[in-house]
């Protein structure tokens, strides 16, 4: 009797250590898994969050303002060293504007960087 109640007390200890070990097992494997996601999150994109209001639209730009810009532009790019910026500009402003009051000047300061360019 003494036998057999020795081998169902070991039986019962193994049945009871293997218990507890996978039980631990499972916990690291949960907090591995855990580690890991927020490990990867951090390398996930953030979400946009969502506007309630549209952003404001920009004030509208007369012609003749897109003009001037242009040709500026234009002529600080012929000043700063970069005809070939400043021609391209300059044809830009006389394709969509010919009959503009800036075109005489454009054209006369794109003949000029284009000989400039040429004996360069």
């Amino acid at each position: 009797m003494l036998f057999w109640l020795t081998v169902v007390a070991l039986t019962a200890t193994m049945v009871g250590l293997i218990a507890v070990t996978r039980r631990r097992a499972e916990e690291r494997r949960h907090a591995e898994e855990a580690r890991a996601a927020a490990f990867v999150s951090g390398f996930a994109p953030m979400p946009k969050p969502i506007e309630s209001t549209p952003p404001p639209a920009p004030a509208p730009i007369n012609d003749i303002t897109l003009q001037k810009l242009l040709f500026e532009a234009a002529r600080k790019a012929g000043e700063a060293g970069e005809p070939a910026l400043a021609i391209q500009l300059y044809a830009r402003l006389l394709s969509r504007y010919p009959a503009t009051s800036f075109a005489e000047p454009a054209r006369a300061a794109a003949a000029a960087l284009k000989k400039r360019l040429v004996t360069a």
